[in-house]
Formats: C-alpha cells, structure tokens, sequence
C-alpha cells in the first residue's frame, strides 16, 4: 500500500515537472522574447521555483527520517536521494543574470548575481553533499549516525543558501 502511494506521488511530481516543462517549451516557442526580456527572465524564474519545490518534496521524507516522525526505510529513503541528486543538477542554469527581477517575482536576492562565486559554491557543496548521502544510503554503510550525519549536512547546505541568499 505504502509503495503504491509512493509511486502514485512520484507519478504526480513527475507529471507536474513535465507539464511545467511542456509550458516553457511552448511558451518559447509561441512569444520568442527578446535576450534578456522580461518573458525569459519569468520563465528562468518559474523553472527554479518548480526545481526548488520539487527538491522540497523530495526532501522532505528524508527530514521526517531525521526527526523521527517516519521510520527509516532504505529503499522509500535511496528513492528520495536520488531525485533530489537528480533535480540538484538542474541547479547549475536555474540563476540566468536576466532573472534578478527581485520581489514579487522571486525570493532570490540580487546578491546571487554580486556575488556569484560565493552563491555556485554553496550550489556545489549542496550538490556534493547530495551525492555523499546517496552514496552512504545506498552502500549500506547508512548506519543511523552516518546517515543523520550526511543528512543533515545537505539541510545544513540548504538553511546556508537560504541565509545568505533568499529574502524571507
């Protein structure tokens, strides 16, 4: 039962990716706004927000884990891990200069773009972390504490970026 409601949410996530997919793909293909324009810079914006809310989705089973409130099952946890390794890697385009348009738009403040060396290094670390916790689920070598430990490490990741780089 547990499994199948897995798969139906995955189903969900997945389908919503794709569709938000789909929507950038035809609205680019309808208005081809100029480089740079207010359209590209929505769109980047509308991309990241969607990565963003699904590595939050994905996380989240993992935080229960963290907190005790869900026990930890390996698989169910290797399955989260991954998508969020996945959708980590999408990271990398999600912040075009053109879509430092700042509230309402997005939540990311325009020291993203100023200091940008310090906002990829944090990306990186996240993405690095990421893989180590995928790597010591996935290995066996999940003991309780190493697993807490790493992953604790990518929501450490996560509260950094957002300490630094996102508007409350």
């Amino acid at each position: 039962m547990r499994e199948t409601s897995m798969r139906a949410r995955c189903t969900q996530i997945l389908g919503a990716a794709l569709l938000l997919s789909a929507g950038v793909v035809l609205s680019a293909n309808s208005q081809t706004p100029p480089a740079g324009g207010l359209n590209a810079a929505r769109q980047a914006i509308d991309e990241r927000k969607a990565i963003y809310k699904l590595i939050g989705a994905n996380f989240r089973p993992i935080g229960n884990v963290l907190k005790g409130s869900t026990p930890y099952d390996a698989a169910a946890v290797q399955k989260s891990i991954d998508r969020v390794a996945f959708l980590s890697g999408f990271l990398d385009e999600a912040f075009p200069e053109n879509s430092n348009l700042g509230e309402p738009e997005t939540k990311a403040k325009a020291d993203i773009w100023t200091n940008h060396a310090d906002f990829e290094k944090k990306e990186k670390q996240f993405q690095a972390d990421v893989l180590a916790l995928q790597k010591v689920n996935a290995t066996g070598n999940g003991a309780m504490e190493v697993f807490k430990t790493a992953a604790a490490a990518v929501g450490q990741d996560c509260k950094a970026c957002h300490d630094d780089y996102r508007a409350k």
